[in-house]
């Protein structure tokens, strides 16, 4: 799947899944719009696909602010000449029950997560129609489609995505724009590991996660990434309003049965 001639706007793009589909559009010809609120992370990765002879920058934006989001967009389409497709992978997890929650928390993560993707399609929508067309794909996640407990904003976050995507790929499907959400399993991510790291044991997190997927381990960015650029690639052309599991087989179980071997 080579990305010649195209640009690939990727909120999120400094870190874990994000910067995976950046180094994949990169290497195979694309120009990457990295927009990140890291900035550090992302003029690291901005300046080593540079110097690896690909087409890079870096926007350091607060997706949650539409006039950041904006900027970053018309940013991009004056630098390469047009937005083609975009990929909302900036996200953020934090713990709580319906309860324990509170209005900070909830609006931190639903800002970030949900707000944020609304953000950048609106921003990026206007391009990537005067370009003719082309994808959306919101990195989700499986809690999307089921959940944990002590997880109730970034739940919510999810599971409302799954339907901005929806919405996004009937509304705008007579423009040629295809959207679609990919619904990961764990991922060994920065979040992952700040995730663990609140855990007296942190590789008690590791052991856990790697358990409960049939697979045995969890999954490396890139083999997230790969989907991802499938999805946001000509190649998936009838795919639009579509949500893919990419969870090595985690959602497929039932929980609980006995090992018979």
């Amino acid at each position: 799947m080579r990305f010649d001639g195209k640009t690939v706007l990727v909120t999120g793009g400094a870190l874990g899944i994000g910067r995976a589909v950046c180094e994949i559009v990169a290497e195979r010809g694309g120009a990457v719009s990295i927009v990140d609120v890291d900035q550090s992370a992302g003029e690291e990765l901005c300046s080593s696909i540079e110097q690896a002879g690909g087409k890079a920058a870096f926007t350091r934006v607060d997706v949650s602010n539409f006039e950041d989001m904006q900027a970053a967009a018309e940013r991009t389409h004056t630098k390469f000449g047009s937005i083609d497709s975009l990929v909302v992978s900036a996200g953020i997890q934090r713990y709580g029950t319906a309860v324990s929650t509170d209005d900070n928390q909830w609006n931190e993560v639903l800002n970030v997560n949900l707000k944020g993707a609304w953000n950048a399609a609106k921003a990026t929508i206007p391009f990537i129609k005067s370009a003719g067309g082309g994808t959306i794909v919101n990195v989700s996640s499986v809690q999307a489609l089921a959940s944990q407990q002590n997880v109730l904003a970034y739940t919510v976050s999810k599971h409302g995505l799954l339907g901005l995507t929806r919405s996004i790929a009937m509304d705008f499907a007579k423009e040629n724009i295809r959207a679609n959400a990919v619904c990961p399993g764990t991922v060994d991510t920065p979040m992952l590991k700040w995730a663990a790291s609140l855990d007296p044991n942190p590789q008690s997190v590791y052991d856990a996660c790697n358990a409960m997927h049939p697979l045995g381990r969890i999954a490396q960015p890139r083999e997230i990434a790969e989907v991802v650029a499938f999805l946001a690639h000509e190649s998936s052309s009838f795919v639009t309003g579509a949500i893919w599991t990419v969870d090595g087989g985690l959602l497929t179980q039932i929980g609980g049965v006995p090992q018979t071997s």
